[in-house]
């Protein structure tokens, strides 16, 4: 996780507001993509 946060980086230097929007949203998805990469896939057996 720590290497994840030191990729994304918190700090906004963009001046519109609309391109820090927009970089937040490409945070998020690269976070959750991530994040499910690690989750196991599992399938239930009956």
């Amino acid at each position: 996780m720590a290497r994840v946060k030191k990729l994304l980086r918190g700090t906004l230097s963009l001046r519109s507001k609309t391109t820090q929007i927009s970089k937040i949203y490409a945070m998020i998805k690269t976070l959750h993509k991530l994040t499910g990469l690690g989750m196991p896939k599992t399938k239930a057996i009956f």
